[in-house]
């Protein structure tokens, strides 16, 4: 039987093999110099709690799944040399970063390429991390993509294995190449390092012995009279005989509004996957949807966080994103009026679906002490949902804002859409 030392050293021996075979390949490529940086839109500020890690890009937050469980990212290609980064800190903002999420369903993502004795943590380093996420971290954790795996990743997989649970185990899915990450996630919203995408065409290259085939999605097909999901607001009014709010956000609000006010966590679960796409597939097709069918409250839930996320423009505009991340140096006694500011220049068909919404989250706030969605937790689910760039992914120093002017849409909501009335207006 194999004792935990000889893994351990097996695990060091394994690496350095493969670090010496990453060599060799960089040695034959003198015009293909090392392309891992951290965008310019995704550097924190100076006085982020944790700049002295963040600045790396190690950890980043990257978006939503397709069924709305945030994504977390750990690339391990930006880890810099050991002796530069203080490994308790990065466990320490490890933790920082997943205390915002993991009251929710979450997906974490590990790209294991770039990982060096040079720049990794010791194995104890990863006992002790392990150790020190119970179990308020791994229940939400839905899953655990570790993406281009290697001999080393199965190796310390067996060294931790009588340490995790079954439970925990299942979480595990190997990807062996970046396409296969479209079949589950919303690829063009990760944050995915240039060393890692040059690894993956160079895996891909070798293995069909040709040059790698285009990971590019194919081109988007025509949408259907009766599409609902990735459609504009324009367009699902015009297809509907100009329905002011659209039918999945008027047909989600009336079922949660007389089911979900009081379910404990609602919007912060996940629902079946199948369930999902057949709902979705539902409405596309424009037939009815009962969701009192289903017997999941969570269901329409998700739908409608669903809806939002899959809008070709947010909900609050792109023109608007700026503004909100400049929140941040307006004084917190003006921050409400400034708010009001930013949502009353909103175009008035989106603004009027948005004083819909917002009138609703503000009745699953005012029932908190029971479901426990205090405009503070509903700010961190809806937030993203409502509000992203027009080009990237939301970074993670953009959250804060994002956060603080939805709370402050459903905790001042009165104050913040009471002045401007259109005669057209509809509320929940």
């Amino acid at each position: 039987m194999t004792s935990s030392t000889d893994l351990d050293q097996l695990a060091e021996i394994e690496l350095r093999r493969e670090e010496e075979e990453d060599e060799e390949e960089r040695s034959c490529e003198t015009d293909a110099p090392s392309l891992t940086s951290i965008p310019s839109s995704n550097t924190p500020d100076s006085s982020h709690p944790y700049y002295d890690v963040a600045r790396h890009g190690i950890i980043q937050v990257s978006g939503d799944d397709k069924y709305g469980r945030k994504l977390i990212v750990f690339s391990s290609c930006c880890l810099p040399p050991s002796h530069q980064l203080n490994h308790r800190r990065l466990l320490e903002y490890l933790k920082f970063t997943l205390d915002q999420y993991v009251e929710m369903d979450y997906i974490l993502v590990y790209f294991h390429y770039g990982l060096r004795s040079s720049n990794k943590p010791s194995l104890k380093w990863l006992r002790e991390a392990y150790a020190e996420f119970d179990r308020k971290y791994k229940k939400n954790l839905k899953t655990l993509y570790v993406v281009h795996p290697t001999n080393f990743i199965r190796i310390v997989w067996n060294i931790f294995k009588p340490l995790i649970s079954h439970k925990f185990g299942k979480k595990l899915t190997y990807v062996n190449f970046l396409s296969e990450l479209r079949d589950h996630l919303n690829y063009e919203q990760l944050i995915i390092p240039p060393d890692v995408l040059r690894h993956d065409e160079k895996l891909r290259a070798s293995q069909k012995g040709g040059p790698p085939p285009s990971v590019k999605a194919p081109p988007p097909r025509p949408p259907l009279p009766t599409q609902q999901f990735g459609v504009t607001l324009q367009y699902i009014r015009e297809k509907n005989r100009e329905a002011i709010i659209p039918p999945v956000m008027s047909q989600t609000v009336a079922f949660l509004k007389q089911k979900g006010l009081q379910t404990e966590g609602i919007f912060r679960r996940s629902a079946r996957v199948q369930i999902i796409k057949d709902v979705q597939k539902l409405y596309n097709l424009g037939k009815p949807v009962n969701f009192s069918e289903f017997g999941d409250v969570h269901v329409p839930a998700v739908i409608l966080k669903t809806f939002l996320r899959e809008l070709p423009e947010p909900l609050l505009t792109f023109r608007v994103y700026s503004q909100v991340l400049g929140l941040l140096s307006v004084e917190s006694s003006l921050r409400v009026s400034r708010c009001k500011q930013i949502v009353e220049s909103l175009p008035e068909h989106h603004f009027i679906v948005t004083k819909f919404l917002l009138a609703f989250l503000h009745m699953v706030s005012a029932e908190s002490l029971v479901n426990r969605m205090s405009p503070s937790n509903l700010a961190c689910v809806f937030g993203v949902n409502l509000l992203w760039p027009r080009h990237g992914s939301i970074s993670l120093s953009a959250l804060t804002p994002i956060n603080i002017f939805t709370e402050i849409l459903i905790e001042h909501y009165t104050t913040v859409f009471g002045s401007r009335c259109p005669t057209t207006q509809v509320l929940p």
